[in-house]
């Protein structure tokens, strides 16, 4: 009888972790948390750990909170679409109080995190979070302009690391701030696409044009290319403290472009096939470039 006990208490507690997980979209939080902390590495005179651990804890807290906060507001949308029917609230295995009471301590743990870290970085991580649930998510029914709005959040996390290790904004925070912005259009537009008929269920307004046409591929083509411009400035010396190698420049620019080829891809074939491939390239693309940058830094 014990033991029967004991194996319900574990699946409910695996259930909570994974509601959890899910509440605060782990997989999307761990991948800001991985900017965060390559452009901590980039900002940084010398590594100290402790700040590293802040900042990760910090930026998870910030981006649980921001997911917790967008599936509150969110909950009978969510329940329309196949994609999200299955989420802890629209489910009916997470009350909207334990949701509300989850993204307000990871906003008031991610604040006084990032607080410790520098005022400055907090101050940034909090207009994440306001942008994110005040202004983006309430768009994203209204006009495809949301995920413009969207970007300046989304953008923030690579530029906090170098803000967490300097307490200083410049152009050196502000390029990497770049980067990611301009990459968010092809790597969401190419998620919109894909979940077009979906997202159209939740009554959510994602592609620029409104239709999976060729102004929506032709528009991200556009912002791939000022991505990959963006992404090899450094290595023209314009960009301060935030250096890049030719070896280094040239991966970055052939790793966008192999992302370019996928976006001219969709502008051919205009289907989900070529989106969802889009879609991995630029996934791959962001991580490989933080790495890249990252170790170029120290053996450069």
């Amino acid at each position: 009888m014990k033991s029967a006990v004991g194996s319900v208490k574990t699946t409910s507690l695996s259930l909570i972790f994974t509601d959890f997980k899910e509440i605060t979209k782990a997989k999307l939080a761990v991948s800001v948390v991985f900017s965060s902390i390559a452009g901590y590495f980039l900002g940084a005179y010398q590594i100290d750990l402790v700040s590293v651990l802040l900042l990760a804890f910090g930026g998870y807290c910030m981006v649980g909170a921001s997911n917790a906060y967008n599936q509150v507001i969110e909950k009978d949308l969510d329940a329309l679409m196949k994609r999200t029917r299955n989420r802890p609230i629209p489910s009916g295995r997470m009350s909207v109080k334990t949701a509300m009471a989850i993204a307000i301590v990871m906003t008031i743990l991610g604040v006084v995190a990032l607080y410790i870290l520098s005022p400055k970085t907090a101050m940034f991580g909090a207009i994440s979070i306001f942008l994110y649930t005040s202004a983006y998510t309430p768009l994203k029914t209204k006009t495809p302009l949301s995920v413009f709005v969207g970007a300046f959040p989304g953008a923030i996390p690579f530029m906090l690391g170098w803000v967490a290790a300097t307490n200083d904004f410049g152009i050196e925070p502000g390029t990497l701030f770049m980067i990611q912005f301009f990459w968010q259009f092809p790597h969401f537009w190419a998620l919109g696409w894909m979940l077009d008929e979906d997202y159209k269920r939740g009554g959510f307004k994602m592609l620029p044009t409104g239709k999976k046409d060729t102004g929506t591929a032709l528009q991200i083509i556009l912002y791939t290319i000022w991505m990959i411009v963006i992404s090899i400035m450094p290595a023209f010396g314009f960009t301060g403290r935030l250096h890049l190698s030719i070896p280094a420049a040239a991966i970055v620019l052939l790793a966008g472009l192999v992302m370019l080829i996928f976006a001219f891809k969709l502008y051919e074939k205009r289907d989900n096939v070529a989106a969802r491939r889009l879609m991995l390239a630029s996934v791959t693309y962001i991580s490989l470039i933080q790495i890249v940058y990252v170790i170029d830094k120290f053996i450069g």
